[in-house]
């Protein structure tokens, strides 16, 4: 790699902040928060004082800005409780997106501000579940924060840009408090109950808002390792120790590619079903959906994806949400090369394979020359999940595979490794990180070859873009050519004994959309993927199922979408059920049962898809 030029920042040097245009934060430095909060099941309500300490004391009176959505703000109080000389505050009227901001009168020498409040039962963040929705029998309470979701449980500086470390006082009511865990995304976990209900937490690292994080239930924890190990509810923890028993492998992969974890602890938690996305990042916990627990340990990918955000994410951080590709590219290349130093570069092809046929769709969804395929996104006046695609995650990830094609692997995991420790604890911008690779990585005629703002700022793929080929995809297509001659699916049982879930996953993608009920009858009583344990395969076969009008999966569709709240499976499934005879009808009233067990991810857009009125 060349030598980096002395005009570039020093390591952990503090970078200039470009504009946020989804937070309304302004005002002076924040460099820590003191958290005490009452954890009510009963009112479905977090109280409590969030306590922010100035990077240093006001030389002159100073307003604070913070973000709040759907909070009632109780007092606002110099120092560090309440018992502080009370401040002027005003509430701005709310925006559907982006909700209040919280304007604060700070006085010349303030050095902390103390804000008591309430969060709504309906905070947006928070998904209370009743214990029939949980693995056990008792309550459950998890967050989740990203994009901008943090406002819905603590006022805040709601953008990755802005860090700070952290100290929380957690304390459960109720007569269940000595039964139920409080976790947060902190460096030191408790891994048993408490009988009173309180629990103290700690993260000196700095984070962005979005990587708080809170869950409290009926929970145990297994270790898999000195610094590993898993949380789940009682009945869920021997399968998901089972399932994730390689996650210390997958660390010392991680650190052997791109330099050491800097978080302390990695360990997971598994949420209940209703979790609305795969995994979440939170650092030292990552939270996981229970649907990658296939029982085989095909699906634990993800798991990689989520820990290679301890780097690419947690450690650097995209500035803003116009700049996610920088979060999610560099970690689905970098997950994909955990899964090669641990299972082969074949397997890693198929997981490539299945991505790129991931693209393509979305591509083809959004238009080839829209805005919306650019990876550099515009999201100004827009909910910034409506960037959250497999634009950022793939299109990313193959800029990044050019990149490995152009300059080969040893310069770009040297150049990576390098901006991981440059940036760490800091956050990077789209532009900024555009000069550092043309100045710390490429040569000009490498740069020219690259042509960096085609990737940046044009539609779809640029031409000359790596395609994936798996040599472990060539069987499953041969199955599927003979298939389409007109072999039974009995027939192919010899060559399909073998197949990982990425196999099966290619053979459902493969097959032609105009199968009837009776092909789909036959492939199910040879291969029965209607009783799969498998989310990932069930979430393929449904969608045949319902365009061939396979009535033996309808129980099987409902009873999924009854129970699974992972978004990324709920969205296809309700659009293929509405483009049924009957569907929507069909849809609302799955959709009316179902709907209590969704977190608001997935309702914020359900709601409009399938109708609120259901």
């Amino acid at each position: 790699m060349p030598t980096l030029p002395a005009t570039l920042p020093q390591p952990n040097a503090a970078l200039p902040q470009p504009p946020d245009p989804h937070s309304y934060a302004q005002g002076p430095a924040l460099r820590h928060l003191r958290l005490a909060l009452t954890v009510d099941f009963a009112r479905r309500e977090l109280a409590g004082a969030a306590t922010w300490l100035l990077a240093e004391p006001l030389a002159s009176a100073i307003q604070l800005v913070l973000d709040t959505r759907d909070l009632t703000i109780e007092s606002v109080h110099s120092g560090e409780d309440a018992s502080g000389a009370a401040l002027p505050y005003t509430l701005a009227m709310p925006d559907a997106v982006l909700g209040q901001a919280l304007r604060v009168e700070l006085p010349a020498g303030a050095a902390s501000v103390c804000i008591r409040y309430r969060t709504s039962p309906e905070a947006a963040a928070l998904q209370w579940l009743a214990p029939a929705q949980t693995a056990g029998q008792h309550p459950f309470l998890f967050t989740q924060s990203q994009a901008i979701l943090a406002r819905t449980w603590l006022p805040c500086p709601d953008s990755p840009g802005r860090r700070f470390s952290y100290e929380a006082a957690v304390e459960v009511l109720g007569p269940e408090r000595g039964q139920l865990l409080a976790l947060m995304s902190a460096a030191d976990n408790p891994q048993a109950t408490a009988p009173d209900g309180r629990y103290h937490f700690r993260q000196p690292q700095p984070v962005p808002a979005y990587l708080l994080a809170l869950a409290v239930g009926r929970l145990d924890f297994a270790p898999l390792g000195e610094r590993t190990g898993i949380y789940a509810e009682p009945a869920t923890l021997p399968q998901a120790a089972h399932e994730f028993d390689e996650l210390n492998r997958m660390v010392q992969a991680a650190e052997q590619l791109y330099g050491p974890y800097r978080w302390g602890r990695y360990d997971l938690l598994v949420l209940p079903s209703s979790f609305p996305f795969g995994g979440m990042e939170n650092p030292c916990l990552t939270f996981v959906t229970p649907t990658i627990l296939a029982g085989d340990r095909s699906l634990t990918s993800l798991v990689a994806h989520e820990l290679a955000h301890s780097w690419s994410g947690n450690l650097v951080t995209n500035a803003t949400w116009n700049d996610f590709w920088l979060n999610e590219g560099f970690t689905v290349y970098f997950e994909r090369r955990i899964m090669e130093q641990l299972y082969g570069r074949p397997y890693a092809e198929m997981l490539q394979v299945l991505g790129e046929a991931d693209l393509q769709h979305t591509i083809q969804e959004l238009g080839s020359t829209s805005p919306a395929t650019h990876l550099r996104l515009h999201l100004a006046g827009r909910d910034p999940d409506d960037g959250l695609n497999d634009i950022a995650y793939e299109k990313g990830c193959l800029l990044l595979l050019t990149l490995e094609k152009l300059v080969g692997r040893v310069r770009l995991d040297a150049f990576i490794t390098e901006y991981f420790a440059r940036f760490a604890f800091q956050s990077m911008d789209t532009d900024r990180f555009a000069t550092y690779l043309s100045q710390a990585l490429l040569t000009p005629a490498e740069a020219s070859q690259l042509n960096l703002p085609a990737w940046l700022d044009g539609p779809g793929l640029p031409p000359g873009a790596p395609v994936a080929r798996s040599a472990r995809f060539a069987a499953v297509e041969e199955a599927l050519a003979r298939l389409a001659a007109g072999a039974a699916p009995a027939e192919l049982q010899p060559i399909t004994t073998e197949w990982s879930s990425q196999e099966w996953e290619h053979f459902l993608r493969g097959l032609p959309p105009t199968l009837s009920a009776a092909d789909l009858g036959q492939l199910d009583t040879a291969f029965h993927f209607t009783t799969s344990g498998n989310a990932e395969l069930l979430a393929a076969w449904f969608p045949l199922a319902l365009r061939a009008g396979y009535a033996p999966a309808d129980a099987a569709l409902e009873n999924f979408l009854r129970h699974v709240g992972r978004r990324k499976f709920l969205v296809p499934l309700y659009r293929a059920l509405l483009a049924t005879p009957g569907g929507r009808a069909r849809a609302q009233a799955i959709y009316r049962l179902a709907r209590p067990n969704y977190h608001s991810v997935a309702t914020s857009t359900l709601d409009e898809l399938v109708g609120r009125s259901a």
